[in-house]
């Protein structure tokens, strides 16, 4: 069974004086560059299953200007554990995904998404804010594990 993993970095985020990293939110650029990334989306994966997004409030107003751009509602988690997690982390979490899901987003934080991907496609692959990996692989999630996936594309879509 095919499954897709689609892989999106938060947009732009600010720096405000005195406000705890995970409370940081979205940049000027980040509220122009999310849009752009949902657009993106729609136009090259037709549907998301379930989608999971770092708590972090600079992941969560990037999905929610994503999400304005789908179409369709996917089921959204909102899971702690995507921020600052590690590839090792990553991993763990794409293997406890639900079996009928077959398109999974994950919205999450640098270093550990370049270090997903890279894992998991056994290639480098940078990712810059906004920036988008779709990767493929067969199975079910349970098998997730280095060398899993190809690195079908990865996009750069900015407003």
């Amino acid at each position: 069974m095919r499954r897709e993993l689609v892989i999106l970095r938060h947009a732009k985020s600010d720096w405000p004086y005195g406000v705890a990293d995970d409370q940081r939110p979205l940049a000027e650029r980040g509220r122009r560059d999310a849009p752009a990334a949902g657009r993106w989306l729609r136009a090259h994966v037709p549907a998301f299953d379930l989608v999971l997004c770092s708590t972090a409030k600079r992941a969560r107003q990037t999905w929610h200007l994503v999400r304005r751009e789908l179409g369709g509602s996917p089921e959204v988690s909102h899971d702690g554990r995507l921020y600052g997690a590690s590839a090792d982390t990553l991993t763990r979490i794409a293997r406890e995904l639900p079996g009928d899901a077959h398109t999974v987003l994950f919205i999450g934080h640098n270093p550990g998404l370049e270090d997903f991907v890279s894992t998991l496609a056994d290639r480098g692959c940078t990712l810059k804010t906004s920036a988008i990996a779709v990767l493929s692989g067969t199975g079910d999630w349970t098998d997730v594990r280095p060398g899993w996936a190809s690195l079908d594309d990865v996009a750069k879509p900015r407003g």
